[in-house]
Formats: structure tokens, sequence, C-alpha cells
């Protein structure tokens, strides 16, 4: 039984394939749901979907239990419906399929716990092992990706999805499944031949976890490792901070995060050290890092608990297993959704009811969390302690496990293999130094655009025509609003990183998400000298963000701020939001480029707070077609400005400057603007606009407006 078996090897395969789908669907499903509030600017009605997930309840009827251990396969197929979802056009349907998908694949685990539950066959240990090892799969194929999931319903032919095959390989993994029962059969009369059954008399039945407990640190575990490890890059997203210490970059320092993954789960069969006081208590100190600290020694606190988390997991697995599937599953995904909706919370809670009481209280988020997993392995020990195999089970068992164990230890650090693998594929273009377009005209084409999550208006993800519009606008600095993806509602992604390994850029993902913003980011062809991230005034809506860079511009510092105001309806933050920006660039002695986000008419209070107040000048002050984005400007000199419109990406436009740098040594003490419109053809063919955007444009992008581009004397 010691030896190599491959009948035993391809059932792990395909298990280890089912979690990859179990992964999938369970990262997609938030995603989904996120697109309907993102339109309705509020609770939609579908984020009702996101209780698919408590489907396990089912497995309190004796009936459907009986009928799951006859045909495993049932449910396995049903969780299909969360890979096939990419195939529906509507953004409703491909809902409700990716919801029928989530209820299929938390079935199927919760069947798997409780049918394989008998110690003797070893198939618990396997289902646990095929569980992790699927994580580690999932989180290598979005290290290869670039953080996007190319199986996820949100992804199709035309944006980098590989939709088909991870259906075909689903398909042959569920057809593996379906002919299994006689292999679980023989191995339970292999078990049974070899005396591996308990004996009367000899062993103490085991202590049974407490099922409460237990629900509360399935829960927890699975809210932990969905939320910040489910892509290599959370946390360190999570650490991120201004230039020049910004903490580690996601490639290649997110190897870390699924090495420390990998490292836990090896160690999970130590019960007696995984659910020890003094190991949580560890972690718990690297929770409060990765919470509250930036930069490196934050991120080191997120491996901590990376490790901590992998070491428990099959302990909380395993006490799942002991306790009634039905309640116990309820509650612990009950109590999960109920995680999730508070990590929501922090940040939305202008949006939602009760929001003020989670205002900006991640650590709250976290403490549940720990607090719960303390309760789950402390509910396990004492079972786990006492199991009923044993030292005295004979050899063949011994060896059995010792080679299932090795056999799963090589799946766990293959897919670590190939996560590196991935991280050494990218580095190149991940530390490329990018060059400006326009260097011998000492120009700075600088562009703002709200990008709404990189969700486009029939929910697929954009990113692959937010690249193309940005090479073809062939802008040297962007700054990205709606753009912080690190959160389960948007995937945990940074869709930040693709755009700057593909057209080589320097980029600043903003403040993390820890700082409970919705996000601004910033690329830049030109060396970040320094960056600060603010988070703006908001005594009473959602809280409102700003980056301030310096920038090394063709030998000379210019200041650029990237910045994102708070909402119509609260006024108060939006003039305090205004006068503290108008402080910033009113105390810089740089050349300065505005790009952001204010919501006010051309001309108001807020307006003149503004640029008044922050001593810059408006791009095009006769433009009075503009409420939301605006672009202002001081000691450069503007030669354009360009709206193009939004295509089927957002429901922002795209606004674009452009700019002429003085020298290095070059006084600007009197410089002013000048405003006399000129035609195109008073400036060379270098400071053009793109032609590609004229007449009907390309990919729904267009300049609209004025129809064309305006220029500047």
């Amino acid at each position: 039984m010691g030896g190599f078996d491959a009948t035993q090897t391809r059932h792990f395969l395909a298990d280890t394939y089912l979690s990859f789908v179990f992964w999938t669907v369970l990262t997609s499903l938030g995603l989904c749901i996120w697109y309907f509030p993102l339109w309705h600017m509020g609770i939609s009605g579908y984020e009702v979907v996101l209780l698919a997930d408590v489907a396990p309840v089912v497995l309190g009827v004796p009936l459907v239990r009986r009928v799951l251990r006859r045909h495993r396969a049932v449910a396995a197929v049903l969780g299909l419906a969360g890979i096939a979802a990419y195939a529906i056009p509507s953004p409703t349907h491909r809902l409700l399929a990716v919801g029928a998908g989530s209820a299929g694949v938390m079935i199927a685990l919760g069947s798997a716990l409780y049918t394989d539950r008998v110690p003797a066959t070893g198939r618990l240990e396997r289902d646990i092992q095929a569980w992790e090892a699927g994580l580690l799969v999932s989180i290598a194929v979005r290290m290869l990706f670039q953080t996007n999931n190319p199986a996820w319903a949100t992804m199709n032919a035309t944006n980098g999805g590989w939709n088909k095959t991870a259906l075909a390989l689903a398909m042959l993994a569920v057809l593996d499944v379906a002919t299994r029962r006689s292999d679980a059969m023989a191995e339970l009369h292999e078990a049974k031949k070899h005396d591996l059954s308990p004996r009367v008399g000899e062993e103490p039945e085991p202590r049974r976890a407490a099922w409460l407990p237990t629900a509360l640190g399935f829960g927890a575990l699975l809210f932990a490792l969905h939320s910040m490890y489910s892509d290599s890059a959370i946390i360190g997203r999570w650490s991120w901070d201004g230039y020049p210490n910004t903490g580690p970059a996601p490639v290649p320092w997110g190897g870390l995060v699924i090495t420390a993954l990998a490292a836990g789960f090896s160690g999970g069969h130590r019960a007696d050290l995984a659910t020890g006081m003094m190991w949580w208590a560890v972690a718990s100190i690297g929770a409060a890092l990765i919470t509250l600290v930036s930069g490196w020694p934050g991120f080191a606190g997120g491996l901590v608990l990376a490790v901590y988390l992998g070491t428990v997991t099959r302990s909380i697995l395993r006490a799942v297993a002991q306790c009634p599937p039905g309640r116990t599953l309820f509650v612990g995904t009950l109590w999960y959704n109920i995680l999730v909706l508070g990590h929501v919370w922090v940040v939305a809670y202008e949006f939602v009811p009760g929001g003020p009481l989670l205002r900006e209280r991640t650590w709250v988020i976290m403490a549940a969390t720990m607090l719960s997993l303390y309760a789950g392995v402390r509910a396990a020990r004492p079972a786990l302690v006492s199991r009923i195999i044993s030292a005295r089970d004979g050899p063949e068992y011994s060896a059995a496990a010792r080679t299932h164990r090795r056999r799963a230890r090589i799946v766990l650090w293959a897919a670590v293999a190939a996560g590196w693998l991935a991280m050494g594929a990218r580095l190149p273009a991940a530390t490329r130094v990018p060059a400006p377009f326009k260097p011998e005209q000492r120009l700075i084409t600088s562009a703002i655009w709200t990008v709404h999550f990189d969700l486009d208006n029939d929910m697929w993800l954009a990113e692959n025509r937010i690249i193309a519009a940005v090479r073809d606008l062939q802008v040297d600095v962007m700054g990205f609003l709606e753009s912080d993806t690190e959160r389960i509602i948007m995937g945990g992604r940074d869709w930040t990183q693709r755009v700057a390994e593909e057209l080589n850029y320097y980029v600043d993902y903003g403040p993390s998400p820890r700082k409970h913003t919705w996000g601004c980011a910033m690329i830049s062809k030109f060396p970040i000298k320094n960056s600060t991230h603010h988070l703006l005034p908001s005594p009473v809506g959602e809280l409102a963000c700003a980056i301030h860079a310096t920038l090394d511009v063709h030998g000379r510092d210019v200041d650029v701020i990237v910045s994102h105001n708070g909402q119509e309806e609260n006024p108060l933050d939006r003039k305090l939001q205004t006068t503290e920006l108008a402080r910033i660039m009113r105390e810089s002695q740089n050349p300065f480029i505005f790009t952001g986000y204010v919501v006010t008419k051309p001309h108001a209070r807020n307006y003149k707070l503004l640029f008044d107040g922050g001593r810059i000048h408006d791009i095009d002050p006769t433009d009075s077609d503009r409420w939301c984005q605006y672009i202002g400007y001081r000691g450069v000199k503007r030669v354009g400005y360009a709206r193009i419109s939004r295509g089927t990406i957002t429901d922002t436009e795209i606004q674009v400057g452009k700019f002429v740098v003085p020298a290095p040594d070059e006084n600007i003490d009197a410089w002013a603007p000048s405003y006399n419109r000129v035609p195109e053809s008073h400036y060379a063919p270098e400071y053009h606009f793109p032609t590609v955007f004229r007449g009907r444009g390309v990919r729904g992008h267009f300049y609209h407006v004025f129809k064309e581009p305006r220029y500047f004397e």
C-alpha cells in the first residue's frame, strides 16, 4: 500500500482541481454581486445571492446526505455552473449561475467532510489536503495571469479568459468522482481487513468538538483565506505605502505568500502544536501588524498569519467533519458571510444600513476573525488529541498514510514552484525602466479616468480595453479613480500590475485597502521620487483619497495630485476636501499638475476654492460642461486639452492634458498662462493628440464634447 498508486494519484489530482473550482467560484461570487450595487449606487437586492453559500444546511436532512454519499458527483456538477456561467451574456443570469455554483461547491465540501469522516479509510485527510492544494493552485494560476483567475465568470475569450479549458478539465474531474464509489468501499473493506477500525474496550471514543465554536472557527478560516490569501498580492497591497519606502512589490515578493501558506499546510498534521494558545497569540501579533502597520513589518505580519492559517486548516476541517453537518456548516457559512459584509461595511458605510457602526474599523473585523479562530481550534483540540488513528494501527495503514502525505506535499510544493516561476517570468517586465514618450520636446501628457473598479458595463473585466486606451493615448502620467480592487467584492485582485507591466510604467497603488477608501492609483513614465497618500477630511460621508507625488520630469521636479472627492450629498466633506487639496498645492514650490474628481460646477464655490486657493489654473476655463473630473496646472506650459468618451468600460470619460515642462534652470517665478486658442497646425506633430480618436474613434472611445482636441498658445 505504500508504493506509487496511479489510481489514488488520479483521484487526488481530480479532487485538487475541484478544489480549484471551489476557490474560483467562491472568489468570483463577490465580484459578480458587486456589479449591481456599483451601478445602483447603493443596495440593489442582488446581494441576497451571497447567501447561496449557506446551502450546506441541506446536509441536515438524512435523505440528502444518503443521496450525496452514493452520488458524490451531484454537488460537483452543480458547482460547475459557476465555471460555465461565462457563456451567459446577461449579468443578472450570470450572477444567478455563479450563485448556483457557489451552493454546489459548498455542498460538495460539506458532503465530503461528513461522508469521509471515518478515520480508518484516511479519505478525510486526503479531502482536506486536496482542498489546501486547490487553493495553492488557484493562487499560482492568478500569479501567472497577473492576479486574474482565467476561469472567472467575468472573463471570456476577449479579455484573457480560459473558460472552456477550465470547464473541460472540471468535467474530467467530475467524471473521476462519479466513478469512484467502488474505490471508497474497497478502502473501507481494506481497513477492516487490517483491523484499523476502533476496537471495543481497547480505545475510548474520542471527544467530539463542540459544534458552535467549530462552526465559528470554520467561518473565520474561510473568510481569512478568502479575504487575504486568495491572491498573492493582497497582503502586499494591504501593507503598501508611498514612495520611496513602499514596502514589498507584488512581483516578486508575492511568492513569499504562497510559500508561507504551503509551509503552514505542510505542518498541519501537528494538531497539538497548531491548536496551541501560544501559536494563536503569535498569529494575533501578525494579524495586528498587517492591519495596523505599513511596509515590510506589516507584510511580515501577514506572512506569519498565513503560516498560522495553513497549520490550523486541517484541525478545523477535521473538527467540522465530527460535528452535525447541517447546523455546523449553516452557522459557519453564515458567520463567513457576516464577516464578508463587515469587510465591505468598513468602506461602504455611506451606502449601507448601520454603516457608521463599522466605519473605518477593519481592526474590529480582524479581531472577530482571530477570536473565532481561537474558539474553533480550542474546540477542536480535545477531539484531535484523542484521535482514533493511533500508533497501534498496522504498518500497512501507516505506509499508506505516509505515501499520501508525500503525494499531497508534492502537489503543494509544485504549486509553490509554479508560482515562483510565474514571478520569475513576470519580473523583467515589472522591473524595466520606463521612458517618457516625448523627451526631446520636454512634453508631459497627463490624464485622469474613473475606471469603476475595472468592471465594465456588462460585468466583464475591462483591463484589456483600459490598456488599449492608455496605449493609444500615449500618456506619461495617469490617475485612476475607483481603483482599489483588493477586497472580496472586487475579486481580491490588482489590475494595476498588468497595466504597469504591459505598458512599462511605474505604479503607485495609492492608499492601501486598510485605509478604507475606494482607491486612487497612478502610473508614471517618470521616476516617482516621493509620494504621500492623503486621507482627505470626510466627517460625514465616504473617505476621500489623494496621491501627492513628486516626479522627476525631464530633470525637473514636478508635483502631481490624483484625487477623488466625496459625493454631492455631502457639501461639508467636499468643501473640507477641496480646501485641503488647495493647501497641498499652494504650499508646493514645484510646477504642479492636478488631476482629480472634484464634484462641482465650473466657477462654483468649490471650484474657486481649488483653483484660486491652490494657486493653479484651469486647463480650459471656458469648458462649462464639467462636473466631476478636472485638470489644473501651474508652472508648466499648457499645449492642449482633450476629452475622450468612456466607451463601455465605465460611466466616466477620460480627460487629457499636454504640457511642456520648463528646463531645470529656468526661473518660473514670473510665469503666466496663455488662454489664446490656436489650431493644431500651430504645433509640430510631436505635440499632437492621437488621430485614432477622431471621428468615430476606436473601441467606443472618441473625442467628444468639442469633437476634437483644443490647443492653446
